[in-house]
């Protein structure tokens, strides 16, 4: 169970929550495990398949303004408690109102994207250390393409208008997938990016970024719909039908953190080759079963290392990263915090 920005995480499977006076009891086989004064508290966010809650909690919630979320242990958000409260209706018309107006969207969307060229960044410099001395020519690959993105970080917070911006944006990501196979060490050659496709994944290494890039989109969703916020209404995607331009917003973030570095790990340790897809008539490249539930147990693994929180300076789990920047993106809206602080790998 851990506690974040006044917003209380149970983790603990088959954990039951009821309200006691005027706090929240946590409860696991018959032993109260924690006890915490609702007051204090600006949501609950419970991760297992066996967690619950009594409606006299969920009550007191809705009344108190408590957001109450339920999700799988992997973060897929469940259901939530929302009650006749303001909480919810203010935050969400504060979000559309800077979403409507370009001179308050484009600081979020900049530290956004800027955090996402600053990891991906770090991306490529740590695997030019670390293959540098071996290979000349990747490491000069590398180290251009850090050069370039260097520059576009500056570029993206001086950004006058969102379409600069995406332009940017843009142009980084098309530098970093061509040097994206100098991250790659493996030697199976099946396993080639020629470029990006999406809509369908046209190669494995197509296919396998797709797929963790879903996971990750269905965490980034789920986190900000925990903490009520629009998860179709973003800053920098622009709005279409059925589109979570939000949750596509905030995975920017994390792409090259946890998609990415974990796509390269797969490859490179040869969890995942090329006779993990197959080919379909359409000519999208799948993962086959049986690779899917690697990446899956690699994807849970991995969301549950700890690390610091580059902001709160507090340890946390990386599944848990994107419901902290959901929030901290709250707090940014209802006016706690001056500007948004995005990600930034350590």
């Amino acid at each position: 169970m851990k506690r974040h920005l006044n917003t209380l995480f149970v983790t603990l499977e088959g954990a039951w929550l009821r309200k006691d006076g005027a706090a929240v009891e946590v409860r696991h086989e018959g032993e109260t495990k924690l006890r915490v004064p609702l007051h204090n508290l600006d949501g609950i966010a419970c991760f297992g398949w066996d967690a619950g809650a009594s409606a006299a909690l969920m009550a007191a919630c809705a009344e108190a303004g408590v957001t109450l979320s339920f999700h799988t242990p992997h973060g897929k958000f469940l259901a939530g408690v929302n009650g006749f409260t303001p909480g919810n209706i203010l935050l969400r018309r504060e979000q559309y109102r800077r979403a409507d107006h370009e001179p308050a969207a484009l600081p979020i969307a900049a530290n956004m994207v800027a955090a996402k060229l600053a990891n991906t960044r770090a991306v490529l410099m740590r695997a030019g250390r670390d293959h540098g001395e071996k290979d000349a020519g990747r490491a000069s690959a590398l180290r251009q393409a850090s050069d370039f993105l260097a520059r576009r970080m500056v570029l993206a917070r001086r950004c006058e208008s969102l379409d600069s911006l995406r332009g940017i944006e843009g142009d980084a990501a098309a530098v970093y997938f061509a040097a994206f196979p100098h991250l790659m060490t493996h030697e199976d050659p099946e396993l080639v990016l020629k470029g990006r496709s999406r809509r369908p994944p046209l190669d494995p290494v197509n296919a396998l970024l797709s797929f963790l890039y879903t996971l990750l989109m269905h965490d980034c969703r789920s986190a900000l719909e925990s903490c009520g916020l629009d998860a179709q209404c973003g800053f920098l995607h622009r709005d279409r039908p059925g589109r979570p331009s939000l949750a596509l917003d905030l995975m920017e973030e994390f792409r090259p953190v946890l998609a990415d570095r974990m796509a390269l790990t797969l490859m490179n340790r040869r969890q995942i080759g090329g006779g993990d897809f197959e080919r379909q008539e359409s000519g999208a490249c799948v993962l086959k079963e049986a690779a899917r539930k690697t990446v899956l147990t690699a994807w849970q693994e991995r969301k549950q290392e700890e690390i610091v929180h580059p902001f709160l300076d507090e340890r946390t789990t990386v599944g848990l990263l994107p419901h902290l920047q959901a929030r901290l993106l709250a707090r940014h809206l209802r006016g706690d915090l001056d500007a948004y602080p995005a990600y930034l790998m350590k």
